[in-house]
């Protein structure tokens, strides 16, 4: 499995049991596919565990995990010690399903809710006036990547936002260098709209100046969250949720594009 298709999997999940399906719970993550996700998949899958009304999304401690925490400790200078939580051997569940990742496709969140599924191939008929990339879902620096790579050097056919989540995702695109060019840079020249003010932005809608937000009834294919009416501003809009590839993808056609069209 690719990173980039973490998106994918949690709005597959998400499609199987609706947007209400986990309310009051909390969403579990096991098997061998686990191994098979870093710390940006998990944290995308888990931090969606409230679009299923879900408590929380919980992964087991592992190697992987290890490593991450351990970098951060060192980065950020803060406190060695630390004990991990362990699953609990007597836990019991209200139902369990089995995914096979290598069968997950290119998917979307319809409007007007999470759980509306629909493979991306299904929709090309639908025409977007914008695509937007951000939140903490959708805005770190893998998944601005994964983005970066589908678009190359074409240009975007309609209005493009990129909003970083972080300072340091900021950073690291004005950093990381592809042939001689910084990614932020090659976004920039297929005429992304990129602000170097790391937030949530448009994801929540916010004041009528809020960068990238919706201010009148558009088609909007996001990265983002939740696509619940008005979610991202006007609330006539109508918002496709899908994973960074997705997005590009259709941010090159102007309409919700299969990304293995480009890849």
């Amino acid at each position: 499995m690719q990173q980039e298709l973490a998106k994918d999997v949690i709005l597959h999940i998400i499609g199987e049991i609706g947007f209400d399906g986990a309310t009051y719970r909390a969403m579990q993550y096991e098997g061998p596919g686990v191994a098979s996700l870093d710390m940006d998949d998990r944290m995308t899958i888990a931090n969606m565990a409230i679009e299923a009304g879900a408590k929380n999304g919980v992964f087991p401690f592992d190697e992987i995990t290890k490593k991450y925490v351990d970098e951060a400790i060192r980065r950020n200078g803060t406190r060695s010690e630390y004990t991990p939580v362990e699953l609990d051997t007597e836990q019991n569940f209200c139902y369990d399903k089995k995914i096979d990742l290598d069968k997950i496709e290119p998917t979307v969140a319809q409007h007007p809710d999470p759980g509306n599924r629909a493979l991306a191939k299904e929709l090309s008929h639908v025409k977007l006036d914008r695509a937007y990339i951000g939140s903490c879902t959708g805005g770190k620096t893998s998944d601005f990547l994964a983005f970066a790579k589908v678009i190359g050097k074409r240009k975007v056919k309609i209005d493009t936002y990129g909003v970083p989540a972080t300072p340091m995702v900021v950073k690291q695109l004005q950093t990381i260098s592809w042939e001689g060019t910084s990614v932020w840079e090659l976004l920039q020249s297929a005429g992304v709209i990129m602000t170097e003010n790391a937030s949530c932005a448009a994801c929540l809608g916010g004041p009528q100046d809020t960068f990238g937000r919706l201010n009148k009834p558009l088609t909007c294919i996001s990265t983002t969250n939740r696509n619940f009416p008005g979610r991202m501003g006007h609330k006539e809009s109508r918002v496709y949720l899908a994973s960074p590839y997705t997005v590009a993808a259709s941010a090159l056609t102007g309409r919700i594009t299969d990304p293995r069209e480009f890849l």
